[in-house]
């Protein structure tokens, strides 16, 4: 799924991805509003992963939709 249709079905998505990744807060959610990067800095930051492990998470997350 490219990142323009999970912008378009960001509000359905929040809650598939705050079960995959539960330390990301509804706040950080709100604010990533579909933005790919921003998400991957969110979940580097919570989960203490390096920024191209956080990347690739991300990217196999929007793979599997």
């Amino acid at each position: 799924m490219n990142e323009d249709r999970i912008q378009g079905k960001w509000k359905q998505l929040k809650g598939s991805i705050q079960e995959k990744w539960g330390k990301l807060t509804n706040d950080d959610l709100d604010v990533a509003e579909g933005n790919t990067k921003y998400l991957a800095g969110k979940i580097q930051e919570r989960y203490g992963m390096a920024k191209d492990e956080a990347e690739k998470a991300v990217d196999e997350y929007n793979r599997s939709l």
